[in-house]
């Protein structure tokens, strides 16, 4: 019965070989979109999931509430929490500290390879990590090889790089900072790319030296802890310990309210609050845009399927009254119709899966990451596409079959089966679904293109043009070498100003602390500060309200601040500030300028209160702005310079308009998904409205014979076959039009400064789709109305 049905299957789809074609391709095109879409949600939901307790495992993370509403998140924890859980909570199994730095790492040369000089990610962990989380361990381990000070231990790959293999790493030692050797003693195989700790070299936590080892104000993000809660112990049973923990370590009446949370494994990847070693998040609203994409693809090309099945039910009437004559029940019929459903969704995927590893490389580039399309590595692949066939299957073919199963013999025998037996009414509701799904797609990623556009072109308060931001040692001997590194950089052709400071205007490296004003008590919202010198303004373009710049200075001696933080302090007019003395990290000093105000965050959020200020120890960065035509050449001079200053430091340099992108790597992503989607459902819509057309066309062939007999013109007879479809896609984009207005609305509000949502989308998106509808509607009525007359009609 099986070969039988399969034999008829493949007659009728190379008999109707146009409409099988455009089924196909409109199929596997969507398909393939589904395929990339699982692959890409699968690899980041499969995040920190290779863990043997994971589900035990919670990192702790802090915040602060402020009485203004201005609350601030960290991932990091001030360094004396570790060890005060270790003791005060007994649901703990473990706890384990770990801290990140950078540092500039050495290889003294052996034979054959020469010395190797980088800087890298330094990670500071204490034995009981590796405890918390089980790594493969090549040689060593934790208790012994990280309990001792001065040792470290390097990933498989990284022993490999710095010891041409990780056997002769055993023993040997590197040099962080030009300052202390190291000895290796364990190497870990190497984490998989879909983690959270990107561990390369990890040094024993007993060599981590810190001034705030005991201060339980100070939070850098650097700093972490994870516990591994005791067997039957649950979230709910940390409340009260918590509690006790915030009252015990926290003073009660302090400006800022500390909360620490706890944090589950599986959540750090998706985390919209908190960063992670691995500076990836794919938060979970990005997956479900990114599924429900993949759903509307998948809905479109399968209403394609049933709307030009539906319509050729018609034209396969006498083929069931024949069948039902000879015998056959309604059952069968129903089989038989669903298995060249089967058929043609096999031929799809099997097109689709070659889509889908062509590209797949063009893809990962713009997810980050470095996934395979393999159907047996990864069994859970097989399975989705097993189970799409048989959704796809059933979807697109269950109501086709029922209709076409259910003719009556007789009538169907006689070609009296009427033309709306095939489901007018269901295919002019399934056109309206899927154009309303189109025009929502392309007025999401119109609203998406003009707020990108409105982030690329709105002033952010500074310049960000042919600035490179290098990275500089802040150690004592390198701060004498400061002025003669500036002369001569300054004498460079090209470089036209340089600044000496912790962070550019606007960067990921934001410090905030308390204050005072005026000799009052601290104020009730925390300070934004920025290191700099007295060039920080002139090289990022800060224009000044009122006031001057800083003075030329190594100690902080004075302020200048920014309008945000007079309006929080009531402060109407910027001349009253000057003057005014304010205290920061226990120094004081007056106000000498008022700075107008600029982003220091990304646009999704606010102008903080900001106040700049000097202090050469706190230094990290060179800004170096630039003539835009002498960039390159102006750039390699510095990197000589930098070398023959510093000869002990790695140069690394990031131009600053660039490091601003990555504010908005996720709404790129967005935003490059919607147009790539948008236009794949525009493609399948479009195909599939074609196919309908000509279908519709054909069906009427004789009608439209009679009608140019009785004088209609070509004009007229184009008209009568657009009016249909233009009426169905105008009913669409009015439906699609509140639920596009809500989703991107909602989208919108997650900016602080966004464009302004006019009407415009939602009537370019009307036009072009029905542009789209009248030019390919029209294509095909003017072959059906140019088609003979008289051939026409000996139709049958």
């Amino acid at each position: 019965m099986f070969k039988l049905n399969l034999k008829i299957a493949i007659r009728n789809l190379w008999k109707y070989k146009g409409y099988t074609a455009i089924n196909i391709f409109g199929l596997s095109i969507g398909l393939a979109s589904c395929i990339l879409i699982f692959i890409f949600v699968r690899y980041h939901l499969s995040f920190d999931k290779d863990y043997k307790n994971e589900d035990r495992i919670y990192r702790v993370v802090s915040s602060w509430k402020y009485p203004d509403g201005n609350d601030s998140k960290s991932q990091g924890v001030p360094l004396p929490l570790p060890a005060a859980m270790r003791t005060d909570f007994s649901q703990f199994e473990k706890v384990a500290a770990i801290q990140q730095g950078v540092g500039i790492v050495k290889v003294k040369a052996l034979p054959g390879k020469a010395e190797i000089k980088v800087s890298s990610y330094v990670y500071y962990a204490e034995p009981s990590f590796f405890e918390i989380f089980d790594h493969q361990w090549l040689a060593g381990n934790p208790n012994q090889s990280l309990s001792a000070p001065n040792t470290v231990v390097l990933s498989e790959e990284t022993a490999n790089t710095y010891f041409g293999d990780w056997r002769k790493a055993l023993g040997n030692s590197i040099t962080l900072d030009n300052e202390r050797d190291f000895k290796v003693t364990g190497v870990i195989k190497d984490n998989p790319q879909n983690s959270s700790f990107p561990l390369k070299i990890i040094v024993s936590y007993a060599s981590f030296v810190s001034k705030n080892d005991k201060s339980w104000k100070s939070v850098s993000s650097n700093s972490e802890c994870y516990v591994l809660l005791k067997k039957g112990v649950s979230q709910n049973d940390l409340i009260k310990p918590l509690e006790q923990f915030l009252k015990k370590y926290y003073v009660e009446n302090s400006v800022g309210k500390e909360f620490h949370h706890f944090q589950a494994l599986k959540d750090i990847h998706h985390s919209d609050d908190y960063g992670n070693f691995a500076q990836q998040n794919t938060p979970y609203k990005q997956i479900i845009g990114l599924a429900i994409i993949g759903l509307f693809l998948l809905l479109t090309a399968c209403i394609n399927f049933i709307n030009l099945a539906t319509a050729q039910a018609v034209s396969r009437s006498k083929e069931v009254g024949v069948r039902k004559v000879m015998g056959s029940r309604r059952k069968q019929l129903i089989w038989q119709f669903l298995s060249e459903t089967t058929l043609i969704t096999v031929i799809a995927l099997l097109l689709a899966c070659v889509f889908s590893e062509l590209a797949l490389p063009k893809m990962e580039n713009l997810f980050g990451g470095n996934v395979s399309f393999s159907l047996f590595g990864h069994p859970v692949i097989f399975v989705f596409l097993f189970g799409l066939l048989i959704l796809v299957s059933f979807l697109a073919g269950i109501y086709p079959a029922l209709i076409m199963s259910g003719f009556s013999p007789a009538l169907a025998i006689k070609n009296k089966i009427a033309a709306n037996a095939g489901g007018v009414g269901l295919r002019k509701t399934l056109v309206v679904v899927q154009f309303a799904i189109t025009a929502v797609l392309i007025v999401s990623t119109l609203v998406v293109i003009k707020q990108m556009s409105y982030i690329r072109n709105k002033s952010l308060g500074f310049d960000t043009k042919a600035i490179a931001l290098v990275g500089i040692p802040s150690d004592s001997v390198s701060r004498i070498r400061y002025n003669s590194f500036q002369e001569r950089v300054l004498a460079v052709p090209g470089v036209k100003t340089i600044s000496f400071c912790s962070a550019p205007p606007s960067s990921g490296n934001n410090n905030q602390t308390s204050f005072t004003y005026n000799s009052s008590k601290d104020a009730d919202f925390q300070l934004n500060i920025k290191i700099a010198d007295e060039n920080y303004f002139k090289t990022f373009g800060l224009q000044l309200v009122t006031g001057r710049t800083l003075s030329k200075s190594d100690t902080t001696k004075e302020f200048v601040v920014n309008e945000t933080l007079l309006r929080k302090l009531n402060v109407k007019n910027p001349n009253e500030a000057i003057g005014k003395i304010m205290k920061v990290w226990g120094q004081s000093g007056p106000i000498v300028g008022v700075v107008k105000d600029f982003n220091n965050y990304s646009l999704h959020e606010e102008i903080s209160p900001i106040a700049i200020f000097s202090r050469k120890s706190r230094v990290s960065t060179i800004a170096i702005r630039m003539e835009l035509t002498e960039m390159t050449a102006a750039l390699k001079n510095v990197e000589q310079i930098f070398n023959t200053t510093f000869p002990d430091s790695v140069y690394e340099n990031e131009f600053f308009d660039e490091s601003l992108k990555n504010y908005y790597e996720t709404e790129q992503i967005m935003g490059t998904l919607f147009k790539v989607f948008a236009g794949v459902v525009i493609f399948i819509s479009f195909i599939g409205l074609f196919g309908l057309i000509s279908f519709v066309a054909t069906q009427r062939t004789k009608e439209i014979a009679i009608r140019k007999v009785l004088g209609a013109s070509n004009l007229e007879l184009i008209k009568m076959l657009n009016s249909s479809f233009l009426w169905m896609v105008l009913i669409a984009n009015m439906a699609a039009w509140p639920i596009a207005y809500i989703f991107v609305s909602n989208w919108l509000t997650t900016f602080q400064y966004r464009t302004a949502l006019d009407i415009w989308p939602f009537v370019i998106a009307m036009v072009t789709s029905m542009t789209i509808t009248i030019v390919t509607v029209s294509l095909r009525s003017y072959r059906a109305a140019k088609a003979n007359t008289i051939d026409a009609l000996k139709y049958e």
